[in-house]
C-alpha cells in the first residue's frame, strides 16, 4: 500500500494550449502514453457506496491493477491510500483483492460480483519537476469518460507529490493559474464515470465552510459533464453561504459564475486561494 497525495485541477477549454507553454514545462514532456481503464463496481455500486475505485489499465501490452480509497481532502487536494500491482491481462485478480483490507470489509460474495461498469481513455503527458521543496509530477491528461452509450470530455490536470511537503501543491498550482485557466475538482474519473453511468449527479450537504466549498466544487464538475445551468446555480447558492460568513473570496467567485465565461484566470486564482485558506 501507498499513499497518494495529489492536487486535482479542471482546465478551460484553452487550458491544455496554455499550460503547454507556461515557461515551468518548457524543457518538454518527461513521458507521454495512451491510458484505456476499465473500472469496476458491483451491479448495485457497492464500491462506489464505500467510497473506493477498483480500476485495470492498459499501457501498450501492459496491464496493472489498481484499488484506490476516497482517503480526506477537498479544494482539489487529496491525500488517499492506494494498491497498485501488475496483472498478466484484462481479467481482474481477486485473489489479490480478497488480501485488501477495504475489499475484506465488504464480504466475500463482493467479488463475484464485481464487474465492468466504464471505461476512460485518454493521453496523458507527465512532467517531473524536481523544485527546491518538492517533487511533483504534472500529468496532463486529455480524452474521454465512456459509460452507458454516453461520453464526457476529460481536460484535467493533476500534481502528484512525489517527495517533499504538501504546501508545494497548493504553491505549484496558483503559479500555473497564473496564466491557466483553471479550477479544483473534486470528482475523480471513478466518481464522474458513475454519475455518467447511472445518469445522476448527487451533492453532499453542507454545513460547515469546508463542506461548503466542497458541493460548490462538485456542483461545477456535474455542470461541466452535464451543461445543466442548475449546477451552476447550486455552486453559486453554496458559494454565498461561505460569502455570508464575511468571505471576500466566496463573494468574488459567486459573482463570476454569473458571466458566461466565469472559467478564467481569475476564477481559478480565487477559487485556489479560498480552498487553500479553508483547507488550513
Amino acid at each position: 500500500m501507498s499513499e497518494e497525495i495529489e492536487m486535482k485541477l479542471a482546465l478551460g477549454e484553452t487550458g491544455p494550449e496554455r499550460l503547454l507553454q507556461h515557461p515551468l514545462l518548457r524543457s518538454g514532456v518527461d513521458d507521454a502514453r495512451h491510458l484505456a481503464n476499465v473500472y469496476f463496481d458491483t451491479p448495485a455500486g457497492e464500491l462506489e457506496a464505500a467510497r473506493m475505485a477498483l480500476r485495470l489499465r492498459r499501457h501498450g501490452d501492459s496491464w496493472v491493477q489498481t484499488l484506490k480509497t476516497s482517503g480526506e481532502g477537498a479544494g482539489g487536494y487529496s491525500r488517499r491510500d492506494e494498491w497498485e500491482w501488475p496483472v498478466a491481462s484484462e481479467t481482474l485478480d481477486r485473489a489479490r483483492l480478497a488480501e485488501l483490507p477495504p475489499i475484506a470489509g465488504l464480504g466475500d460474495d463482493v467479488l463475484e460480483r464485481l464487474e465492468p461498469r466504464f471505461a476512460t481513455d485518454f493521453e496523458r503527458r507527465a512532467w517531473r519537476l524536481e523544485l527546491a521543496e518538492a517533487t511533483i509530477e504534472v500529468a496532463l491528461d486529455q480524452g474521454e469518460i465512456r459509460a452507458a452509450g454516453r461520453h464526457v470530455p476529460i481536460r484535467e490536470l493533476e500534481l502528484e507529490l512525489k517527495d517533499g511537503a504538501p504546501q508545494a501543491l497548493w504553491s505549484l498550482a496558483q503559479a500555473f493559474a497564473e496564466t491557466v485557466p483553471l479550477r479544483p475538482a473534486d470528482a475523480s474519473k471513478a466518481a464522474r464515470g458513475s454519475a455518467l453511468l447511472s445518469g445522476r449527479w448527487t451533492l453532499p450537504p453542507g454545513e460547515t465552510k469546508g463542506e461548503r466549498l466542497r458541493r460548490a466544487l462538485l456542483a461545477l464538475d456535474a455542470l461541466a459533464d452535464t451543461g445543466e445551468d442548475n449546477w451552476r446555480e447550486a455552486a453559486r447558492e453554496a458559494l454565498q453561504a461561505i460569502a455570508a460568513t464575511g468571505d471576500y473570496d466566496a463573494a468574488r467567485l459567486a459573482a463570476m459564475l454569473e458571466q458566461a465565461d466565469w472559467l478564467g484566470v481569475d476564477f481559478g486564482r480565487v477559487a485556489l486561494r479560498l480552498a487553500h485558506h479553508l483547507a488550513a
